[in-house]
């Protein structure tokens, strides 16, 4: 049974919602995949922040016309399953990690902003730290520096005090 009209924009509307902060989108195709690995993939990424759905191509082509994801179109052949977010490496590693496990998944690529990726790509971005691990690690850099300033302050007074004790021990 076929969506209406009205429900097919009422789709498109929503789809367009979800792609407005999204700065990357992949698609796969998840032929024979059962409806517990397609949950399993469903909860990874919403753990994740990754929107995942299935949606029928030509409304997805409609949700993608105007957007910088324009670029996908010649990818949008087949059964496929959609795959966008604001981290464009937690999009790569969810359906990566996810086809490691699942081979009937098979990633078709996907879109870096107005860039097109092909399989391989996806995985390469798959392989980059995500966002909170970089910022953790730009934290650390930026500490480093003023945790050895404080250390080194720190030891002036305390090498005084030392002194003072040995001298007082020495005198005693």
């Amino acid at each position: 049974m076929g969506l209406k009209l009205a429900d097919k924009e009422q789709v498109v509307a929503a789809l367009q919602a979800k792609l407005i902060n999204a700065q990357a989108m992949a698609v796969a195709e998840y032929r024979g995949l059962s409806v517990a690995q397609m949950t399993a993939l469903r909860v990874a990424a919403r753990k994740q922040s990754v929107h995942v759905q299935v949606v029928k191509n030509t409304l997805l082509k409609r949700v993608l016309t105007g957007t910088d994801f324009a670029v996908m179109e010649p990818l949008l052949t087949g059964p496929l399953v959609f795959a966008a977010s604001e981290d464009p490496v937690a999009v790569a590693k969810v359906l990566s990690d996810f086809a490691k496990g699942n081979d009937k998944l098979v990633i078709t690529g996907g879109a870096l902003g107005a860039k097109l990726m092909d399989a391989k790509a996806l995985q390469q971005l798959s392989k980059m730290p995500s966002r909170e691990e970089l910022l953790a690690k730009l934290m650390g850099t930026m500490q480093a520096p003023i945790s050895t300033f404080v250390r080194t302050l720190n030891e002036v007074p305390g090498r005084f005090v030392r002194t003072l004790a040995a001298v007082r021990d020495q005198a005693a």
